[in-house]
């Protein structure tokens, strides 16, 4: 049977089938749902559950703690409903025009960015474009079914072709092609765009920037669009890499500063080699949240957009709350590795 559900504050309603997810259900009949690896484990798309209960199989997933579960949180990516639900979620209203497709692109062109960083310029055909916002991402899609979710490098008003950033990982299956087999012209198929991390562009809050290795990818889009559209206010970036190396784009980072006229601001952090000039930028030496809390130890009055691994995710979670921040001023992409098939995909 299909159970029915309101959403609050919105008042919007829609209905879930049998053994349906709540996110699922809801993509799929319009409504745009914060969401990010859809596999239960970042955490982007939890929300409250005000009345009714809801299932997750036998364990609960990895991005929901038992006391936020007691709470009466939920991940609705995973959440199937055992009963009518009313829940309460933050819509995300710039999504609702976007569609999502899926196209058949070339790769235009391939080139190292560092050892373990390889960057993918996606052709379409020429009578499509793909509409998205800075920080989406887009799926690969692979033989078999399997998929590999990787963001969007570049900003909307630059999109003659999809850039991705591609991290090496030890049995990945896509990044195994893309390091070693991928060639100019390969043919691949994609679908897109996807996930609600993307900027609240009504805020006139200061924004922070955090991303641990590649993701510099989502965050990088995003400042190319709002250095396109004009900064009218500071926006600092801190990228965290074990070394000089993997922070991959010095020359852009350069422009940035130069372009944005003090209003760009940008911070290395390295966490395995002593600090040292980094593109011209002095770094730091440690964690990426303790950097960002050395200069900013009250976030109450800033907007963190933050994308890396996950438990880089949980550690700064945790410390920019401690510091003020509140949750709805944090926006997130949590990057799950994906490997051979023993493993789950991410």
């Amino acid at each position: 049977m299909a159970f029915h559900v309101t959403v609050r504050p919105a008042n919007h309603e829609f209905t879930v089938e049998d053994d349906e997810r709540v996110l699922e259900a809801a993509l799929r009949q319009g409504l745009a749902f914060p969401y990010g690896c859809r596999n239960g484990a970042c955490g982007s798309c939890k929300g409250r559950i005000l009345s009714g209960e809801v299932s997750y199989g036998p364990t609960r997933p990895p991005g929901l703690n038992a006391a936020d579960e007691a709470a009466g949180f939920a991940l609705f990516c995973q959440a199937v409903p055992l009963d009518d639900l009313e829940i309460e979620v933050r819509e995300i209203g710039a999504a609702r025009d976007i569609v999502i497709k899926t196209l058949p692109c070339r790769v235009a062109a391939r080139r190292m960015l560092a050892p373990d960083v390889v960057e993918l310029r996606l052709q379409l055909p020429a009578t499509e474009r793909l509409q998205f916002l800075a920080g989406q991402y887009l799926d690969i899609l692979l033989k078999g079914g399997d998929r590999r979710s990787y963001s969007l490098a570049n900003a909307p008003h630059d999109d003659r072709h999809l850039v991705l950033h591609i991290k090496k990982v030890p049995g990945g299956r896509f990044s195994d092609t893309a390091f070693n087999a991928l060639k100019e012209k390969a043919l691949l198929r994609i679908e897109g765009p996807l996930g609600s991390f993307f900027l609240d562009e009504e805020s006139e809050r200061p924004r922070l920037f955090v991303g641990g290795g590649t993701g510099f990818a989502p965050l990088k889009g995003m400042l190319d669009h709002l250095l396109e559209t004009g900064l009218d206010r500071p926006h600092h970036l801190f990228w965290g890499a074990r070394d000089a190396a993997g922070i991959y784009a010095p020359e852009w980072l350069r422009e940035q500063a130069e372009r944005a006229a003090g209003q760009f601001l940008f911070t290395p952090v390295l966490s395995e080699v002593p600090a040292a000039d980094v593109a011209g930028f002095p770094a730091v030496s440690g964690w990426l949240h303790d950097a960002v809390l050395a200069a900013y130890p009250d976030l109450s009055g800033f907007d963190v957009y933050m994308a890396g691994p996950p438990p880089m995710i949980a550690a700064a979670k945790t410390a920019f709350r401690d510091a003020g921040l509140p949750d709805d001023r944090l926006f997130y992409d949590s990057f799950e590795p994906a490997v051979q098939p023993e493993a789950t995909a991410g």
